[in-house]
């Protein structure tokens, strides 16, 4: 069970590298407000999404203690991104504010995954 857990990590920081890093390759973009949502992001919210998902019932199912209010708040975060990313994918320019957010949004999944035990 161990060796699927860690496979899963894994997989669920790809997903997080792929929305992160789309966002941080269009930080140039965003000063000159021509930022736009890659696909890449979008694939990398949707992955985070599957494979947290997994995580939680693959923790649970080998008795290991599941936070859910931790879960709750990071599950709801990454609703709010992909909510984001998913309706503006299409669009050429993204606002700045809300190009911005979707950054601020992951950074602080991220560190919520990190720094709350």
């Amino acid at each position: 069970m161990d060796v699927l857990i860690h496979l899963f990590v894994g997989l669920h920081i790809v997903g997080i590298a792929s929305l992160l890093g789309g966002f941080l390759t269009q930080m140039k973009a965003m000063g000159e407000g021509t930022a736009r949502f890659t696909p890449a992001m979008l694939h990398g919210a949707l992955t985070m999404l599957v494979t947290g998902i997994v995580l939680v019932g693959l923790n649970q199912a080998d008795d290991q203690s599941v936070n859910n209010v931790k879960i709750g708040v990071k599950l709801a975060l990454l609703i709010v991104i992909l909510g984001l990313v998913y309706v503006k994918r299409d669009e050429d320019r993204v606002d700045k504010g809300l190009f911005g957010l979707v950054g601020l949004l992951t950074t602080a999944n991220v560190f919520i995954a990190v720094l709350w035990t």
